[in-house]
């Protein structure tokens, strides 16, 4: 299923993974592990990763149908989410995500994990907003965000749930700089070659040190948050 729903592709030394379930590219299962196998496959032959979404979607967040299921099966899902945004947050080679269309919640999650974030211009919407939707964001997001969004725009884009477009996401954190849809995955392509280009280890040494404080924090706290995700995180 995960060949389905998530294609790899090596480019020179770059490993292009393009999440496309059809829909709105959602963070179930299936999604989660496909990206998770990929980025070990990747840390063994590529030198950087490329995540891409589908036209006009990026990710749309956590499974709806799984979030609106009950805590036995959030709780689950939400945990595995956190545990992929850390692995992204902390994986050993640069990523670089282009952002396609729309990348709210978890989407939102997505971009923030990355190292470098390029999105496509347009009418998209990008932003957390959990708690405009009556569900209370949980720790790692805070922490994500806390350590990604601009300082002057933390409370806005957290507690306030503020949604940007992509020209807003750049000044806010969310993204770094936008393109024209159709050259975005060659534009982020070429980013991610040129990250690839950085020495190791001192690249994933200095980024360990870097985001110590906060992978440590969310790790410190995911299993007594947990318990707060039925309904928690969008």
């Amino acid at each position: 299923m995960g060949d389905q729903i998530l294609k790899y592709e090596l480019r020179g030394n770059v490993a292009v993974l393009t999440m496309d379930d059809g829909r709105a590219n959602a963070l179930g299962h299936p999604m989660i592990d496909a990206i998770s196998a990929a980025l070990d496959r990747a840390e063994k032959e590529a030198s950087a990763v490329l995540l891409l979404g589908r036209e006009n979607r990026f990710c749309a967040g956590f499974d709806l149908k799984v979030m609106a299921s009950g805590r036995e099966h959030v709780t689950p899902l939400v945990t595995a989410g956190a545990n992929l945004l850390l692995k992204l947050y902390t994986h050993p080679l640069p990523i670089v995500m282009g952002c396609t269309g729309h990348a709210l919640a978890a989407g939102g999650l997505l971009l923030l994990s990355a190292d470098l974030r390029i999105g496509a211009e347009g009418d998209f919407k990008i932003g957390l907003p959990e708690v405009a939707i009556h569900m209370t964001l949980p720790i790692f997001g805070i922490e994500l965000a806390r350590d990604r969004l601009a300082r002057n725009h933390f409370t806005t884009a957290v507690t306030q749930a503020r949604v940007y477009n992509p020209v807003e996401a750049v000044q806010v954190g969310y993204l770094d700089q936008t393109a024209p849809a159709g050259t975005l995955a060659e534009t982020a392509f070429a980013r991610a070659s040129e990250l690839a280009g950085l020495p190791q280890p001192a690249f994933r040494n200095t980024k360990r040190k870097e985001r110590a404080a906060t992978v440590k924090l969310i790790r410190d706290t995911l299993g007594d948050d947990s318990r707060t995700f039925d309904g928690a995180a969008g």
